[in-house]
């Protein structure tokens, strides 16, 4: 840390990151801008890739009057359109940097039912298929990379959700939190099939998982939907942890070496809800070789992206 000062968050055990390059989607607040500032603070150079740009430049401000040093750089993204995605990662293609390691963190948490650009349930585009499409469109850069890494953040909810692929855009019926729970298994499901690929095509990208338990951030301040915010964002955030601690699990997944692929990547505390980060479970639907292969399938439809590897 800057400035003499001790780093008390945990991320002092991020390896030295110097000379590597991140993306990390939602950089610009909660666990996204605590991943940012302990990159930096480790070497890294990292791509804020932000829906807000002038949200992202505040962020990278607030970061380098810590550490004049950092190395950052912020550019638009807006998950929920994929016209937005392409239009990044052609960008990044075309002038660099050349990314080592993508960190899908960036989500949206029980909106009203609305639809994205290309009408899709906006809890499922921003959430999933935007980082389907995000990381099939880079992964040839990746591929590059030193020791790459795809690191999706899902939640403890991806244990509640289940994928009805006869309705994923909420036509017959749609309540904010299923739906949201809904996406968060559907990062599961990816993050885990992603590895199952990249293994059989003997791929050097290795693909892992995280939550962040229990962690305050704007994603439940500021939920559209009233009782959410109630009891997220004010009854239960005595409960929760700070975003620096929340963002250990993900820290742990794109930096550690003993992290491997296909693994996921908790706080070890009671219920996985705070705590240094460890090793934990995915719900036994995340790992379903036939829904893998299903929900692959159908991103692959929506988004028009199709990854360089073979079936699983």
């Amino acid at each position: 840390m800057g400035n003499g000062q001790k780093d008390t968050s945990g991320a002092e055990h991020v390896p030295d990151q110097t000379g590597r390059t991140f993306v990390v989607t939602g950089a610009n607040s909660g666990l996204g801008l605590a991943t940012t500032r302990a990159l930096a603070r480790r070497g890294a150079h990292v791509v804020l890739a932000v829906r807000d740009e002038s949200k992202g430049r505040r962020a990278v401000a607030d970061i380098t009057a810590e550490q004049p040093d950092a190395r950052l750089e912020v550019r638009s993204l807006d998950l929920a359109d994929l016209d937005s995605v392409r239009a990044f990662a052609d960008r990044l293609h075309a002038d660099g940097p050349r990314p080592d390691v993508l960190v899908n963190n960036a989500g949206v948490m029980a909106p009203p039912r609305t639809l994205s650009a290309q009408g899709h349930e906006l809890q499922f585009a921003a959430n999933h298929l935007g980082h389907f499409a995000l990381t099939g469109l880079l992964l040839d850069l990746l591929t590059e990379g030193r020791d790459p890494r795809v690191v999706t953040v899902t939640s403890l909810n991806h244990r509640q959700g289940r994928l009805d692929f006869d309705d994923l855009h909420g036509e017959r019926g749609y309540a904010p939190m299923r739906f949201y729970n809904r996406s968060k298994l559907a990062n599961a499901v990816f993050g885990h099939e992603l590895h199952r690929r990249l293994g059989a095509a003997g791929s050097p990208v290795r693909s892992l998982l995280a939550h962040p338990g229990y962690t305050a951030t704007s994603l439940q301040t500021s939920a559209p939907t009233g009782l959410v915010r109630f009891l997220f964002g004010r009854l239960l955030t005595p409960l929760a942890q700070s975003p620096d601690r929340g963002a250990l699990p993900q820290l742990y997944a794109a930096t550690r070496p003993d992290a491997e692929s296909g693994q996921f990547f908790g706080p070890g505390g009671p219920a996985e809800l705070r705590g240094a980060p460890r090793r934990v479970l995915l719900a036994p639907a995340a790992t379903d070789a036939g829904t893998g292969r299903r929900l692959w399938e159908v991103s692959e439809r929506l988004t028009g992206v199709r990854f360089p590897l073979p079936m699983a």
